[in-house]
């Protein structure tokens, strides 16, 4: 069974950063991209980040270019979400979801983050952050 586990969400201060992780078993990590995306009360489902496994090109919402870095660990099945200088606008439950091959992630504009082309998806980690 595939199986998306976050962790690492927690209070941060404004400007303050944070680091979480999203171990995934039951598929060939090396094969799919995975994905953050997160939900905050009263919010759509918002797309954060990327990564496609075979190679680690990354991409990211204009919302945290330049704040947030995705990386992967192919030997552990895990993907990381470094996040640094949070605004209370990031607070938000956040999801790691898989998806095969790299083609959605590659998908230009909104459609990346459609759920239409993501599968699993974890319980969730909550970050918060204070102003």
């Amino acid at each position: 069974d595939v199986r998306l586990v976050e962790s690492g969400g927690g209070l941060a201060q404004a400007g303050g950063s944070l680091t979480l992780s999203c171990v995934v078993s039951g598929i060939t990590f090396h094969d799919y991209a995975v994905g953050w995306f997160r939900q905050a009360p009263g919010k759509e489902h918002e797309g954060v980040s990327c990564i496609v496994n075979e190679d680690g090109s990354t991409h990211y919402a204009d919302s945290v270019k330049g704040r947030f870095t995705i990386s992967s660990d192919n030997a552990k099945n895990t993907v990381y979400l470094q996040m640094n200088s949070l605004t209370p606008e990031d607070a938000a439950v956040y999801y790691c979801r898989d998806t095969w091959g790299r083609a959605v992630a590659e998908t230009g504009g909104g459609n990346r983050w459609s759920s239409l082309y993501w599968d699993y998806w974890g319980q969730g980690t909550q970050v918060t952050v204070s102003s």
